[in-house]
Formats: structure tokens, C-alpha cells, sequence
């Protein structure tokens, strides 16, 4: 009886953890917003690393947070280094690439709680009431990521924030 026991819970582990293997591995988490300011006026606060700390929503979480910058504010290499309490965690943000007034591509490195690495990317296209900001993240899972993503939503964790840095970056242009 202790056997059949046995090989029905590795049966169903192994189950298990074919299951999570099988999952998705890219994530895409997006936010979009129509800021009132010429694109120009957003894309130099957002592909300046140095001025993330007026609108980031992650800046207010962590006041003490430990930041150091790196390169040329607003060039391709430049970069934004932290390290925080339990909220913010430590990571590096480097400028992938950039086009004036139109996108800001950023990889997105999370050093702790866990490793991870993201591409960040901003995408600024005109609107009549100003400029449509889209800020997106892609990445891919590996297996403890696909098995956190089951019980956890990444969307739900990391949107919320979008929003909020989003709302933040409208109220510093004027709306």
C-alpha cells in the first residue's frame, strides 16, 4: 500500500511539473496613456534615467533607496543602478536603444529578491491631446518563473505600477 502511495505522488509531481514546463514562457505587461505635452517633453524624462526619480512609482516605495547612475543622461548605455528595501529589491535599468521623441528601449535587469531580465520599452506616438504613451514590458519565464507565474499574475503585480508611473509622469507635464 505504501508503494502505490508512493507512486501515485510521483506520479503526480512529475505530472506537475510537466505541466509547469508546458506553460508559457513570454510575458507581455502593458499600459497606455494620452499625457497632455508635446512627445519631446516626455521622451526627455523618460530616456533620462536621472529624471525617473520625479515620476517612477517604484521611487516612492523606497525613499532611501541607494541609486547610482552610470553614462551619458539620455544615450544609449546609460544607466540606473538600485538597491532598496523588500519593495524595490536591486536591479539595473541600461538604455538599449533610443528615437528621439518616438521610443525609449530599455533592458530591465532584476538582481533581487530574484533574477530576471525584461525589455522595457516606451513607445510615445502623437494624439491629438498630446502624446500616447505606451509602456511595455516583455520577458521570459524560466521554470520557477512559470511556476510563480501560476500563482501569481505578473500583469496584476506589475500594471498597477504602469498606471501609477504613467498617472505620475501626466501630472509632471502639465496633464
Amino acid at each position: 500500500m505504501f508503494k502505490k502511495i508512493v507512486v501515485i505522488l510521483l506520479v503526480l509531481v512529475f505530472a506537475f511539473g510537466g505541466f509547469v514546463a508546458y506553460r508559457p514562457s513570454i510575458y507581455r505587461i502593458e499600459r497606455s496613456a494620452v499625457v497632455r505635452a508635446p512627445a519631446a517633453e516626455v521622451y526627455s524624462r523618460v530616456a533620462d534615467l536621472t529624471k525617473w526619480e520625479g515620476w517612477s512609482p517604484w521611487a516612492k516605495l523606497d525613499p532611501a533607496m541607494k541609486l547610482d547612475y552610470s553614462g551619458t543622461p539620455g544615450t544609449v548605455g546609460s544607466t540606473y543602478q538600485w538597491k532598496g528595501n523588500d519593495k524595490v529589491g536591486e536591479g539595473r535599468m541600461t538604455v538599449k536603444g533610443l528615437t528621439p521623441d518616438r521610443q525609449v528601449v530599455i533592458e530591465l535587469q532584476f538582481l533581487k529578491p530574484w533574477e530576471q531580465t525584461s525589455l522595457t520599452t516606451f513607445d510615445l506616438v502623437p494624439d491629438p491631446a498630446g502624446t500616447k504613451v505606451t509602456w511595455s514590458m516583455t520577458g521570459k519565464h524560466d521554470f520557477v518563473g512559470k511556476l510563480f507565474a501560476l500563482f501569481m499574475d505578473m500583469d496584476g503585480m506589475v500594471g498597477p505600477d504602469f498606471e501609477k508611473g504613467l498617472t505620475s509622469l501626466k501630472e509632471q507635464t502639465g496633464g
